[in-house]
């Protein structure tokens, strides 16, 4: 990997804004759409709508920062887009564990809701990751 550091903003920086995207279009469902919340039994109308959208979200948003980082490298290349690609998907795979499963919050899932209910878009997802360097490799204006 030729530059960790920069590798490492910009994968963050689009977890991040991903993460915002998502929670901001459950909102709009709930309180512009009228869809229902989030209850004791199901994360609700709102969210569910929005899953079908986050493979969408996440192969933009990773392809605009993988495009970002393949093009601040001196020599850019298809292998370093798929070593980024593999790390981003796998930093993102082990990160999610924590984040929406082992630590308890008000969105936490179970390990069945997060890997099994929300296929088939979390195995969507993890692959618009990793795809993203490479898709911004693709788009370099030399390739």
């Amino acid at each position: 990997m030729q530059d960790f550091g920069m590798s490492m903003l910009w994968f963050w920086t689009s977890y991040v804004i991903v993460t915002v995207i998502g929670i901001l279009h459950t909102v709009f469902n709930i309180y512009v759409l009228h869809m229902k919340p989030m209850d004791g039994q199901s994360m609700g109308e709102g969210y569910e709508k929005t899953k079908p959208w986050h493979p969408l979200y996440n192969i933009v948003l990773f392809s605009v920062f993988g495009f970002l980082y393949m093009g601040g490298l001196q020599g850019p290349s298809m292998s370093e887009a798929l070593v980024t690609g593999a790390l981003w998907a796998g930093i993102c795979i082990i990160f999610d564990v924590f984040g929406w499963v082992l630590v308890k919050h008000p969105w936490s899932l179970s390990f069945r809701e997060f890997y099994v209910d929300y296929q088939p878009w979390i195995t969507l997802i993890y692959i618009a990751i990793f795809l993203g360097p490479v898709i911004g490799y693709l788009l370099l204006p030399a390739n």
